[in-house]
C-alpha cells in the first residue's frame, strides 16, 4: 500500500526535497468553531475533521471541471498539508462566509475549505490561531470495532495537539480514499462517512503498520520528527 508523506508546516526539521516539492504548494485549511466554555470533546473534533476531508474530496465541486477541482487537483499533485486552525463568534461566522463545507459531529464543527495556495491563505482564515489547540475528552471513547466502520488508528507513542491530530486523522482518511476502489468510496460517501478516530494498543501498533495499509508518515515540520508514523487507516473494504 503507498504510504504517503504529510507534512504540514513551520519546522526547522526539513525532510528532504523530491519532485513534489517542486509543484507550487497548497494547503487545504481547517477550522475548527472552539467557542469559550463549550469546547467540543476531543475525539469528535478528530473523527469530525477527518469527515470534513472526506466530505470535500467527495464533493462534485471537486471533481472535472467543478469549481475547486483545479485547486484540489494542485494541492494532491504536491504535499498534502493540512493546517488546523480555531475560531469562535464572529470569528467563526466570518469563516462560514467563505466558500467551503461544515461538518458536524456531537459537539464538534469543523469547516473545510478548498485549497489555497501555501502563502495565499483569506485574510480571514490567515488571522485565526494555529497552534495551541488543545482537547479533552469528558470520557474515554468506546472501544472501536474495524469490522463494524472504518477505524483510524493514531501512534500510541506519539503525543500530538489537538490541531495536529486533526490534520493527521484528515490525511489518514485521505490515504484511505485513495486506496479504495469506486463502488466502496461510493458506498462509504452514501452512508456519510462513518469512522472512528482510536488510539491503538502498544501491543497492535507493529501490527497495524506491517499490515499493508495506508500509513501515515509525518515530513516532520511540526511537532514530531520526520518520518514518524502517525496514523494507520483500516477500511473495511482495504481487508
Amino acid at each position: 500500500m503507498s504510504q504517503v508523506p504529510s507534512p504540514t508546516t513551520d519546522s526547522p526539521a526539513q525532510p528532504a526535497r523530491d519532485a513534489r516539492d517542486e509543484a507550487p504548494q497548497f494547503v487545504l485549511p481547517l477550522v475548527v468553531r472552539i467557542e469559550r466554555g463549550a469546547p467540543p470533546a476531543r475525539t469528535d473534533a478528530l473523527e469530525t475533521a477527518a469527515r470534513a476531508v472526506l466530505t470535500l474530496l467527495g464533493d462534485e465541486r471537486a471533481h472535472g471541471d467543478g469549481e475547486w477541482a483545479e485547486a484540489v487537483r494542485g494541492w494532491e499533485d504536491a504535499r498534502i498539508r493540512k493546517v488546523v486552525r480555531r475560531a469562535r463568534g464572529a470569528e467563526w461566522r466570518r469563516a462560514e462566509a467563505l466558500p467551503g463545507i461544515t461538518v458536524n459531529g456531537a459537539s464538534a464543527e469543523v469547516r473545510v475549505f478548498p485549497p489555497v495556495p501555501l502563502d495565499g491563505w483569506p485574510k480571514d482564515l490567515a488571522r485565526l490561531q494555529v497552534s495551541g489547540t488543545e482537547l479533552d475528552d469528558p470520557e474515554p471513547p468506546a472501544p472501536a470495532d474495524p469490522a463494524d466502520r472504518p477505524v483510524l488508528w493514531l501512534n500510541p507513542d506519539l503525543e500530538m495537539s489537538a490541531g495536529k491530530a486533526m490534520a493527521q486523522a484528515g490525511h489518514g482518511a485521505q490515504l484511505a480514499w485513495w486506496a479504495l476502489p469506486d463502488t466502496a468510496r461510493t458506498a462509504w460517501r452514501d452512508a456519510g462517512f462513518p469512522l472512528s478516530v482510536r488510539t491503538a494498543t502498544p501491543a497492535d501498533w507493529p501490527r497495524l503498520t506491517a499490515g499493508g495499509l495506508p500509513v501515515v508518515r509525518d515530513a516532520g515540520f511540526t511537532e514530531i520528527a520526520p518520518g514518524s508514523c502517525t496514523v494507520v487507516a483500516e477500511h473495511p473494504a482495504l481487508r
